[in-house]
């Protein structure tokens, strides 16, 4: 069963069961599949899928800091369990031993040796990690073993 058609049946299931807010949530991601189907005439897969999910949830945190510098805890608690509903959606996180071990690999592949290779080594990863690990934090850890 593909991601599209699992949050189809989720949003069924929802719908049965009366999770008003979990329905809501679950309607919010199809939009956003479907809205970037439409605007680039495709029919998303699951990685394309998966780069969906990881945009609403960096979007979620964002305001999930917003809400709580504002002083709204309830829309912040919102938000938040809209990322976790959106995270179940993606593959199972990576250890820290794997990746370490997939950023080691990407290094010796690429050949980097200073913190100017680092494009080279994000561009071998970053296909691999789709959904899995946080690229922000893949970046850090690849600029300290490269000296930035």
């Amino acid at each position: 069963m593909s991601l599209k058609e699992r949050i189809t049946e989720d949003m069924k299931a929802a719908m049965r069961s009366g999770e008003k807010e979990r329905l809501g949530a679950i309607r919010m991601i199809t939009a956003a599949i479907k809205q970037r189907e439409v605007d680039e005439r495709i029919t998303l897969d699951d990685t394309q899928v998966i780069s969906v999910l990881e945009k609403m949830i960096k979007q979620r945190k964002e305001s999930v800091g917003l809400f709580l510098a504002g002083k709204r805890q309830d829309l912040a608690d919102r938000e938040t369990a809209e990322i976790t509903l959106l995270q179940g959606y993606l593959p199972a996180a990576l250890g820290e031993a794997e990746l370490e071990a997939l950023i080691g690999g990407a290094i010796a592949a690429s050949g980097a040796a200073s913190i100017k290779d680092m494009g080279k080594v994000m561009a071998l990863i970053k296909p691999q990690l789709a959904g899995r690990a946080d690229m922000a934090a893949v970046g850090a850890k690849i600029k300290a073993r490269l000296g930035g």
